[in-house]
C-alpha cells in the first residue's frame, strides 16, 4: 500500500504522537526521551521537528534535525527518525527527512551530520563524514558517520563532533 504524505513543522499538538511513533520504532524508550529533552535545550530549532502525516491525519513519521558544532562551525544532527511500524517502507520516514533537508538549506544551513545505516542515507545525498575530516568524540564504523554538504562552494569545517549535551555524549 503507498501512502501519500503531508511533511510540516511539529505543533504542540503532534508531541504525544511523536513520542507514540519513537516508542514504536525503538525497542527502548531512550529516542522519545531524548526528544524530549532536547526540546528544552537550546539545541532545538522547532522548524526541524518534522512530522509526516497520512492522509487521515496520523503522524506516520518523524525526524529532527538540532543544532551541532563541528569545531566552532554550526551544523545540523539528524536524528532520531521513527516511522510508525505499520508505515515502514511507504514513505513516511523519507518524507519527514526530505522535508526537513529541505527546510534546513531554504534557513541556510550547509552541514548535516547523522549516525545512521549506510544502506539508507546516501539516498538523501549523504558520504562518509571522514572524508571531510569530521569525526565523533565516540567510536562507530566510518561509514556509519554520514556527512551531507549542501554547498561545496563554501567552507566546510573539518573536527570533532559537539553534539547538545541531553545526547550525552
Amino acid at each position: 500500500m503507498s501512502h501519500s504524505w503531508t511533511t510540516r513543522p511539529e505543533t504542540d499538538q503532534d508531541i504525544t504522537a511523536i513520542r507514540e511513533v519513537t516508542l514504536d520504532a525503538f525497542p527502548t524508550p531512550l529516542e522519545a526521551d531524548l526528544i524530549e529533552a532536547l526540546r528544552s535545550d537550546p539545541a532545538w530549532l522547532p522548524e526541524l521537528s518534522i512530522v509526516a502525516e497520512g492522509a487521515d491525519g496520523t503522524v506516520g513519521g518523524y525526524a529532527l534535525f538540532t543544532r551541532c558544532h563541528v569545531g566552532d562551525a554550526p551544523a545540523l544532527a539528524l536524528g532520531p527518525c521513527a516511522v510508525l511500524s505499520r508505515y515502514q517502507k511507504q514513505g513516511a520516514g523519507s518524507a519527514a527527512i526530505r522535508a526537513g533537508l529541505k527546510a534546513a538549506r531554504t534557513m541556510g544551513e550547509n552541514l548535516v551530520l547523522v549516525l545512521g545505516h549506510p544502506e539508507y542515507y546516501p539516498r538523501f545525498g549523504f558520504s562518509r563524514a571522514s572524508a571531510y575530516g569530521i569525526r565523533p568524540s565516540f567510536e562507530v564504523p566510518d561509514e556509519a558517520m554520514m556527512a551531507l554538504v549542501f554547498d561545496n562552494t563554501l567552507p566546510v569545517p573539518s573536527g570533532t563532533i559537539i553534539y547538545p549535551a541531553p545526547f550525552g555524549v
